[in-house]
């Protein structure tokens, strides 16, 4: 097909809302994870089951999207140089995430998350813009459902686990596997053929934004690459300043440490009274002491464990009185 009429067809400004929409609601998401990390608010946004959720949206909506991008883009016809440019523009934000995360969160660095994948999907996805639509939509259910049967602890560890199939996910910040997340791109495929040259797509062509609120979606829709790219360096730049001034990471420190405490002094057979008094005590020794660093490394030297013993013994003999008949 000749290039000036692959030029014809519109551009479907309600695409580009649909992305800004997403976009938005990542920004939300990850302004509501940093604020939760520092601890200015109560509740865990990694692992409440409601942002759990609604973290899952967010990604459906951006991997569907990425296939019916890949069929408005090239669905009548390959343009390999506009393919070749934003897929080299998604490879460098994602090293981008990657060197980012190493340095804000060496511990749980991003190492295969939603660019890596939209990267690696795109590639993968390719070919079923232009197989029947039965065949990529068999291709969808497959990888979709294929990690809801088949699982190994092989794919636990970081060189595997980008793959998908997985018991336990090694710690990261961003993890999106090929199975089941390239089934939802072909999902975003199988849908944007059944739509693409029929009085729907005409209809929703047709449709324009007029409010500001629209445009200003669509425009963060076009522009969405660049938007998540540079919004988490912002809100970091805001929020890690702000929490050290206040405090809030020692606070979160000592949540962790009384936390951590009260679960295993429980474990030991010890009401949950007496042991948020042992682990108050013990929190105020470590404290005292300057012992955070031996306790969270367990790189622990003979003083510091003399330390930690000394502390221990007072502990215990505030909860059980009788400790300190000698």
């Amino acid at each position: 097909m000749a290039h000036t009429e692959l030029m014809k067809r519109p551009r479907l400004a309600v695409i580009d809302i649909a992305r800004g929409v997403a976009i938005v609601a990542m920004v939300i998401y990850h302004l509501s994870w940093n604020l939760s990390y520092y601890r200015f608010i109560p509740v865990d946004v990694g692992f409440d089951p409601g942002w759990v959720a609604f973290a899952r949206t967010i990604l459906f909506a951006f991997m569907v999207l990425v296939g019916v991008g890949l069929v408005l883009g090239h669905g009548d016809g390959m343009r390999w140089k506009s393919f070749w440019r934003r897929w080299l523009l998604v490879v460098g934000g994602a090293a981008l995430i990657t060197l980012g995360t190493w340095f804000a969160f060496p511990d749980s660095l991003v190492y295969f998350g939603v660019l890596h994948a939209i990267a690696l999907t795109s590639l993968l996805a390719l070919p079923f813009v232009f197989t029947p639509i039965w065949l990529t939509g068999l291709a969808a259910l497959v990888v979709i459902g294929l990690p809801f049967v088949f699982a190994d602890p092989l794919y636990n560890e970081k060189l595997f686990s980008w793959i998908g199939f997985w018991v336990v996910p090694p710690p990261t910040n961003d993890l999106v596997p090929v199975f089941p997340w390239l089934g939802v791109v072909l999902l975003g495929v199988v849908a944007m053929r059944l739509i693409r040259g029929t009085v729907a797509e005409a209809r929703i062509a047709a449709i324009q934004p007029r409010s500001i609120g629209a445009r200003g979606l669509g425009w963060m829709g076009r522009w969405s690459l660049v938007i998540y790219l540079v919004h988490q360096p912002l809100l970091l730049a805001i929020i890690m300043p702000l929490s050290m001034a206040m405090g809030t990471q020692e606070a979160s420190r000592d949540l962790d440490f009384l936390n951590s405490c009260q679960m295993s002094c429980e474990d030991g057979g010890t009401t949950a009274a007496l042991c948020a008094t042992y682990c108050q005590c013990g929190l105020e020794g470590v404290k005292r002491d300057d012992l955070w660093e031996p306790v969270f490394t367990g790189l622990v030297s003979a003083a510091d464990q003399a330390k930690l013993d000394a502390n221990n013994r007072q502990c215990s003999a505030l909860i059980y009185p009788e400790l300190n008949a000698d």
